[in-house]
């Protein structure tokens, strides 16, 4: 692809003894979490946009080649749903500029009873400078319509892909030259984990959908009981078997 692999947020009192061992002070959590995945992705951005400084503190903190993709701040897709975005979107990018060459793609997720509406989302893709990366998961079914399909791709914004289930709850379109997947819950047990079958299908959708050479961020958001970490190192497993590149320390 290549892939990065890794999951939503890193800071879950519930992964000590899973990813982090018992006695490593929380403040060393990232540092940690860096030598297992090559990417996270900061949730904590779209609860409370944190300043540039804390977004350069943890540039420092990871090494380099690091990807930090940001989920955009709630204010933006939840409260002003999408209006007047040019405010929002130009905060966002000046603190999460601290984060240097670490910054990966920005997460646009629109609530779920948003409806789809061309005008807006094609507007508030016009604020990102040209060549970020932007990511978009919509959660409402109208949605998946030739002409979101059509905005998508003339700003080379991603269809986040995701998952809950074991199943896709996304149309499978290819929007742009880069993919982004989010895996939410699974079916196996203990909940809320993937099963082997569920991660190597998911493994042949994006081998079929991208070449190797293509960046795809693959990011699992099922927390839980330490979940998304075991469910995140099975799929690069998953993917390194199936012959794709991952990267990763």
């Amino acid at each position: 692809m290549p892939l990065f692999v890794g999951t939503s947020g890193w800071q879950y009192d519930d992964w000590r003894g899973v990813l982090y061992p018992p006695k490593t002070p929380r403040r060393l959590w990232l540092e940690e979490y860096a030598t297992r995945f090559a990417t996270v992705e900061n949730n904590n951005a779209f609860y409370r946009l944190p300043p540039a400084e804390t977004f350069a503190d943890w540039r420092a903190r990871t090494p380099e080649g690091f990807v930090m993709a940001v989920k955009a701040s709630r204010y933006l897709t939840h409260l002003k749903r999408l209006h007047d975005p040019q405010e929002p979107v130009e905060r966002l990018l000046a603190a999460a500029t601290g984060l240097g060459p670490r910054l990966g793609p920005i997460l646009l997720q629109l609530p779920p009873t948003l409806r789809a509406d061309t005008l807006l989302l094609d507007t508030c893709l016009s604020c990102f400078p040209a060549g970020t990366r932007v990511a978009v998961e919509p959660r409402h079914a109208s949605w998946w319509t030739p002409a979101v399909h059509a905005v998508l791709s003339r700003h080379a914004a991603a269809l986040c892909w995701a998952d809950r289930d074991s199943r896709p709850v996304t149309p499978l379109w290819r929007t742009t030259g880069w993919g982004y997947l989010r895996f939410h819950a699974g079916r196996a047990q203990p909940t809320p984990r993937y099963g082997q079958r569920a991660l190597a299908s998911w493994t042949a959708r994006v081998a079929e959908a991208w070449p190797d050479e293509a960046d795809v961020y693959v990011y699992f958001n099922n927390d839980l009981g330490g979940a998304a970490v075991l469910d995140a190192a099975a799929f690069a497993g998953a993917a390194v078997r199936a012959g794709r590149t991952v990267i990763g320390p």
